[in-house]
Parts: structure tokens; sequence; C-alpha cells
């Protein structure tokens, strides 16, 4: 005969149904302190639920307060106060788990040892300057990390895949230690001191989300003082976003989750590469603008070198003195032609000034048998002798007579 099967949905119904059917879980009173303590806001229904879980020293219960009924909360639920939690226990369908409904919350003045002896340490840390010691950095290409953390576990494969994604070249150290428990505070010390002197570039010291009583070993006076006193960088990768402990006070850098931590200490290759190429490229543009700035300044020098020397400047010497003797001849020609010209009008202008020109127009020359020139009656007496010259020869007369012109 074939049995009955049943879905996941249906089985979680049913326990659901036999808690809600149980007059002793619909109002109930537990006692306890609080731990993991969140608000869990919502912007759009303008919710604020309030998530933590409620134990004493034998065990542990989740408990979640809906907006609504915090409301009317005379204080603000915090990790280690003592609480009288009233409510209903029931089934949360979907993931199989059951949780106290809390309806009122009642504060019995107390809070728990842990977080007294947590404070009192956190103040006597601080004191002695623990927290305020200047933080080491973590390189920017580092080549070997190491790790302590438990083995197997989601942190360790959140950071080594995380590295390996970001730089397969580094190279990853693991010390497992235990990161829960008496034993863990003493192994978490060994793991510190021995990747230490390995000579590691940076210290991952991680584990994954948890209840103080969890995170506790990381909360340790042994523990800080071996983050503390490492040489090596110390990243603190502890608990979830609102996990603090006093590990993450000490350590040089703090980060909410394993991935951040891989982030923080592994440079991403990738990212390296392209700068690479890119000062690769501006290192080749450089060469050729300075290449060809050399190429121009040799080429410039060849010129000079070629101007400056003597064989060139007889060349261009040479060349000059042609140009300056084709100017002179040119220069020359041009002073005679002006000479020549400037002759003719004096010959014209001389010619027309000339006794033998105008004699040859029938004009005479008159002067006495002294050369003497006569120019008036006056310089002549009748009966004196006298030569007339034209053109031909010199004609001498005797004058009979002188009249007076009218």
């Amino acid at each position: 005969m074939e049995r009955n099967v049943y879905s996941v949905k249906q089985i979680n119904a049913y326990i659901k149904a036999q808690f809600d059917g149980d007059i002793a879980l619909r109002n109930i009173t537990v006692r306890g302190e609080i731990s993991n303590c969140s608000y869990y806001e919502n912007r759009y229904r303008r919710r604020s639920d309030i998530y933590f879980s409620l134990k004493d020293d034998d065990g542990l219960i989740q408990c979640v307060m809906y907006d609504y009924e915090s409301k009317g909360l005379s204080f603000r639920p915090e990790n280690g106060k003592k609480v009288d939690v009233t409510g209903s226990i029931s089934v949360y369908v979907k993931r199989g788990e059951y949780k106290l409904y809390a309806q009122n919350i009642r504060f019995t003045g107390d809070s728990g040892n842990r977080y007294e002896k947590l404070e009192a340490l956190k103040k006597e840390l601080k004191a002695k300057g623990l927290f305020d010691a200047p933080k080491k950095s973590i390189p920017a290409h580092p080549k070997k990390i190491g790790i302590v953390t438990a083995p197997g576990g989601a942190v360790l494969r959140d950071i080594c895949t995380t590295a390996r994604n970001r730089n397969p070249y580094v190279q990853l150290i693991l010390f497992p230690v235990a990161v829960q428990g008496n034993e863990a505070a003493p192994s978490i010390v060994q793991g510190i001191q021995v990747l230490d002197r390995c000579g590691v570039d940076a210290i991952i010291v991680g584990r994954g989300g948890g209840s103080i009583e969890d995170l506790w070993a990381f909360n340790e006076e042994s523990v800080a003082y071996a983050i503390f006193q490492c040489r090596t960088p110390v990243i603190s990768a502890v608990g979830h976003e609102t996990d603090v402990t006093i590990a993450d006070f000490v350590a040089d850098v703090r980060v909410a989750t394993p991935t951040a931590a891989a982030v923080c200490a592994v440079d991403d290759v990738r990212e390296t590469l392209a700068a690479i190429a890119d000062r690769r490229e501006q290192l080749e543009q450089r060469m050729q603008a300075h290449i060809f700035y050399e190429k121009k300044r040799l080429e410039n020098l060849r010129i000079r070198l070629e101007a400056l020397s003597p064989q060139n400047q007889l060349r261009e010497k040479h060349r000059l003195l042609r140009e300056k003797q084709v100017w002179m001849k040119n220069r020359m020609e041009m002073i005679l032609q002006e000479k020549k010209h400037q002759m003719l009008l004096y010959r014209e202008r001389l010619q027309g000034m000339s006794p033998q020109r105008k004699l040859e127009q029938g004009f005479s020359y008159v002067a006495d048998t002294d050369g003497r020139t006569i120019t008036s009656i006056r310089q002549v007496d009748p009966g004196k002798e006298l030569d007339i010259y034209v053109t031909d020869g010199v004609i001498r007369v005797n004058v009979a007579g002188v009249k007076k012109r009218s």
C-alpha cells in the first residue's frame, strides 16, 4: 500500500497548528536575558520590529516583537537586560522555526554578568591604550594573506572565493582554530602569533555571526593583546554588521563581513592590470612625443650645423656674391643709361648754346683785330678794321661809319 507523501509546507503547517492549539503556549511569560537584539525598520510601512534572543544558562529561544506591540514599552530593549517576556509561541511556517511572539516585555532591573564583564574589560583596555594605538595600514599589493578562522565554514569559503576572484596570485595561509568554546581564545591567540612569525602581509581574523556567547572568544583579553602585539596588520571580520567585539576595537581594520575582509586585504588584479595598461599607453604616448620632439630638435641642429659649416658658408657666400654681381651689373647698366640720357640732354643744351650753331643759323661774330668782342658802336671808330666770324671763315672789313640804332 502506497503511503501518503506530504510537502514541507504541510508538515510545518501541521506543527504550527499543534503549537497554536496548546493553551499553555497561547499566553506564556518567559524570563531571561536579551541577546542579539536588533531593530528592523521598514520606511515604507513605518514599522520598527524588534528581533532578539531570550536566554538563560541552559537554553535560548528566538523572539520577535512587532511594531504595534512595542509602542507601549516603557524602556528600550537592549542586549544584556534581564526581562520577562509575555506572548505566544508559534511556528513560522516558511522556515519551520518556532518563536516567542512577544506582546509585552517587562524590565526586571538586572543586567547580564557577561555584559557587565564586557563593559568593564572595554574600559580597562581603552585606558591602557589598546583601542587608541596607531593603526597599521594594509599593503596595497600583498603576496601572502593569513587567515585565522574555523576550517570548512562559510567564512573561509567566502574569503577564499572573493580573494581568488580578485587576485588568484595571492597565497592564502589558513591557521585553523576553534571560534567558539573554552578552547577558542587560546587557539585564536596561537594562530595570530604563528602567522605573524610566518611573514604574511596581513591577517584576517573572523567568524560568522551569533549571540554574545558565540562571539565571546573575540572579547577575551588574551585575544585583544595578541592582536595589539601583532606586527602584521590585522583585519577583524567577526560577526555581522551589528556585532561588535573587543577584537574589532583593537584590530587595525574592522569590516562587517568575511567578503569585505577579503576585499580589504586582497587587491583586485584586474584593476592593477588595467592600471598597468593605462600606464603603458601613457608611457608609449610620452615616448612617441619625446621621440618626435628629439627628431625635430636634431633636424633643427642639422640645419644649423649645415648653415654653420665652412662648405655651406662658402656656397652661401658664393651665392650672395653672384647676387651682388648681378645686382651691381644691373645697377651699373641702369646708371649708365641714366648718364647717357643725361649727357644727351646736356649735349642738346650745349648745342643750343654753341656759337658754331649760331653761325650756322646765319648769325656772325664781330671782333677787333686784337680778338676783343665788339658788342657796341662805341667800341668802333670809322676806318677801324674788324673781323667778322662766319661759319666757314673770317671776313676782315674796314669800318666806313657807325650808325646808332633807333
